[in-house]
């Protein structure tokens, strides 16, 4: 799931061509009506070989239910799903925490429901992950993977998966690198952003990376998709409990149609449909459920500003902004 490049592909240049033309798009319940579809956008947490076919017959199902046609929109990076539910090329879609706090400042995102897992839980953990034969594997499980990396990271090389991602990007930013005034796109002997969890997966298991980025859910997928990769990796850190996965739509469309979506969403419960991601239904949620994630955010922010040698007028005026932001949320 839930689910933080090499290049940008053109889809990504035609939606940004499409953002600047339609930005701030707001759909009345005149002009949805003249829409043929529903577009859900799902944020590339693997390949989208791999994630059609766990799709596609929820995608159906909601159709179904609302007697709408929904198309599923897969992208290779996060961004692509921000930008798309800001120009209205995608109505609704499943976040990471990351990306939905981006798409619900810039793109009407606004949530209203929330991942259960198979176990009832509404979380999930980040990990550090290595190959199991790579030599550093025992030190660094005695000595805490986060305390490994930080010490021995100019002789390691290293893989987030997407910036927009809060397992595989925000999480370990802050609690391994900010938190100990380390800069990752210094400290490595190569940085590298792969794309997706399943792509930081595969770049351990093919000895690519020392260590990278991953989280629970992932993994657990992974077993299932390719569990040989699976025996090849170690968890050597673990973080606290993430808040599990938004659902989101754009804050404009017509109240009838929201709430036959959450009707759809809070009332679903198809094992044989939910189990292949993991879950077992949907909660009721809102915007704050996920100001953890705000919060983690601009922590982050706040700890790289402080860390940062000779700062100038700029840095200590956005320091004194993301504080009040900071301040905002947790009086909120």
């Amino acid at each position: 799931m839930e689910r933080r490049k090499f290049v940008k592909n053109s889809s990504l240049f035609a939606l940004s061509l499409a953002g600047a033309k339609l930005a701030n798009l707001t759909f009345s319940p005149q002009t949805l009506a003249q829409v043929k579809e529903l577009k859900f956008g799902i944020i590339s947490t693997e390949s989208q070989s791999n994630q059609r076919p766990i799709w596609e017959p929820f995608i159906k199902a909601f159709s179904d239910s609302i007697g709408l046609p929904v198309k599923a929109f897969y992208v290779t990076q996060y961004v692509a799903v921000i930008e798309a539910m800001r120009t209205g090329d995608v109505h609704l879609a499943w976040y990471g925490g990351k990306s939905y706090i981006e798409a619900a400042k810039r793109s009407k995102a606004e949530a209203f429901a929330q991942v259960v897992d198979t176990a009832g839980g509404k979380g999930y953990y980040s990990h550090l992950i290595t190959n199991k034969n790579n030599p550093i594997v025992a030190q660094a499980k005695a000595m805490g993977g986060d305390k490994y990396v930080i010490k021995n990271a100019s002789n390691l090389t290293f893989a987030f998966n997407d910036p927009n991602s809060t397992s595989g990007f925000l999480v370990p930013s802050y609690y391994v690198f900010a938190q100990n005034g380390v800069d990752p796109k210094k400290a490595f002997k190569r940085l590298v952003f792969s794309g997706s969890h399943e792509a930081t997966a595969l770049a351990i298991a093919n000895n690519q990376v020392d260590v990278a980025t991953n989280n629970n859910e992932s993994l657990d997928r992974l077993q299932k998709t390719n569990p040989k990769a699976r025996a090849n990796i170690e968890t050597i850190w673990t973080s606290t409990l993430i808040p599990s996965d938004p659902i989101a739509y754009r804050q404009d469309l017509p109240a009838d149609l929201k709430q036959k979506i959450r009707d759809f969403f809070y009332n679903y419960k198809e094992a044989k449909v939910l189990e292949p991601h993991g879950w077992s239904g949907f909660a009721q949620a809102n915007d704050k459920t996920w100001n953890p994630i705000r919060e983690l955010d601009l922590a982050k922010k706040i700890l790289e500003l402080e860390n940062k040698e000779n700062m100038t007028a700029e840095d200590k005026q956005k320091l004194e902004e993301f504080r009040q932001q900071l301040k905002a949320i947790k009086s909120n």
